[in-house]
């Protein structure tokens, strides 16, 4: 068994062309680039259980060998992926079933007929491939990275392959990212987390792909800093499985949720204080204050105008031909890898760093509750909407986390505030004047609010 670490860039097929002429990968390649054509047959039962069991079954022919492999899901954060994977060699073009045994197979899969087993999809490309190496400080990196062109083939439908696969072969992950970054820096590359197999199942049915991670697990004892990591690390591997969906079908919904998740990282990221000095985040603030600033209007807009959903998906790939989406996708990654909001700060940081997260965050919701001053916008409405960056920091540690708060109709502030929030970015007009009014009484006199703005 062999543990792959990989990422995948999603790229154009001038950018694969551009990539083996890229200054950086031509000074570091140890190999040259080789070619291979890799025809690849996937197999699964009818009702595709293999699939339902996170594994991939596949039979290569490279040249005049085939190859059998089975691949577990494995663990996939943000486009940096760890799967399990067994290779064997066998001589002839079917599966040697005798090959799955109790070391491989998954043992939810125990009492499945193997010989159920059929083709279900093909993918069938041109890989063209290279050692890249260097020195990092004081360790050597070796990655291989294959540029590969071809299409996946299910029934009677297709969907093109062409991307860029980083494999690590020796060193830390880190240096995946950092090398994905300085060609990212350069061509369009977008971090894409679906695997040739699941863009074959996905082609029997779009939704077998899951556009959202399974939520962060967080206790009331969770230290701030580790409860920060497994939120961003979700927000961001959403963002870019939504982006990857949207691409793909064009669903105006896909569009709104991206957004959401870039509107709760940018939030959470901002509502740190010591824990994260802004020096630590400043790049990243103004990358995400960028894209928020150029599809934030459009999808408001989008959502009374028919016409603009529909140039939407158009304006969507203009974004993904461009380098911006990729190379904040990536260094989000890395900063995350490195904990980097916690570089430079002061022991205070440290500690706040350190706070269960309970208490951190319900001291937090109290100030900004305090800070809100609801009072104040009921004399004067027509203000509230300075305040929407406050209530989006409420919001997201609400929608994320409220789960370890101790205080009452917890889901209820949320869903109120969340009113708020909608009232508070509406043009204003008498009537929605007066709805802010109502609205904000309504906020105050929650159980819930009581109990923060008493801590």
């Amino acid at each position: 068994m062999n543990k792959e670490t990989e990422i995948k860039l999603r790229a154009s097929r001038e950018t694969l062309a551009a990539l083996q002429e890229h200054p950086l990968l031509k000074k570091r390649n140890k190999s040259g680039w080789q070619r291979r054509e890799l025809f690849n047959q996937y197999y699964d039962t009818p009702a595709r259980e293999l699939a339902e069991a996170r594994v991939a079954l596949r039979l290569r022919r490279d040249g005049e060998d085939y190859i059998q492999t089975l691949k577990s899901r494995g663990q996939s954060v943000a486009g940096l992926s760890s799967r399990n994977e067994w290779d064997w060699a066998v001589g002839k073009p079917r599966l040697d079933l005798k090959k799955l045994d109790d070391q491989c197979w998954p043992a939810s899969l125990a009492a499945l007929d193997k010989k159920s087993l059929k083709p279900i999809f093909s993918t069938d490309f041109v890989r063209h491939k290279a050692d890249i190496a260097w020195g990092r400080g004081k360790a050597r990196v070796v990655i291989e990275a294959a540029l590969d062109l071809g299409e996946v083939k299910a029934q009677r439908q297709r969907e093109e392959i062409c991307e860029l696969e980083l494999e690590l072969r020796q060193g830390e992950p880190e240096a995946l990212l950092e090398l994905a970054i300085e060609l990212a820096r350069d061509v369009p590359l977008m971090p894409c987390d679906i695997s040739k197999a699941e863009r074959g199942y996905r082609l029997f049915d779009a939704g077998s792909y899951a556009v959202t991670l399974p939520a962060a697990t967080l206790q009331a004892e969770t230290p701030l800093d580790d409860a920060f990591a497994a939120l961003a690390w979700q927000l961001l591997g959403n963002s870019q499985r939504l982006a990857e969906q949207y691409r793909f079908n064009g669903h105006w919904k896909l569009l709104e949720e991206w957004l959401q998740q870039l509107v709760d990282l940018r939030a959470l990221i901002g509502s740190l204080g010591q824990a994260a000095p802004r020096a630590s985040s400043r790049e990243l603030r103004e990358g995400l204050d960028a894209l928020l600033q150029d599809w934030r209007p459009l999808i408001e807009a989008g959502q009374q105008d028919e016409s603009v959903r529909h140039a939407a998906p158009e304006r969507f790939a203009e974004e993904l031909g461009k380098t911006r989406w990729g190379l904040f996708s990536l260094s989000l990654s890395l900063w995350l890898l490195r904990r980097g909001w916690s570089v430079g700060r002061n022991a205070k940081g440290d500690r706040q760093g350190a706070v269960a997260l309970a208490n951190w965050l319900e001291h937090t919701l109290a100030d900004e509750a305090l800070a809100l001053q609801l009072s104040r916008y009921q004399r004067q409405p027509e203000d509230l909407a300075e305040q929407t960056p406050r209530i989006e920091r409420m919001l997201a540690w609400l929608r994320l986390a409220r789960g370890v708060l101790d205080i009452p109709e917890a889901d209820r502030l949320y869903g109120e505030l969340g009113k708020l929030e909608a009232l508070a970015r509406q043009p204003l007009d008498e009537e929605l004047r007066q709805s802010r009014v109502e609205h904000a009484i309504r906020v105050q006199s929650l159980k819930s609010w009581k109990a923060l703005v008493k801590k």
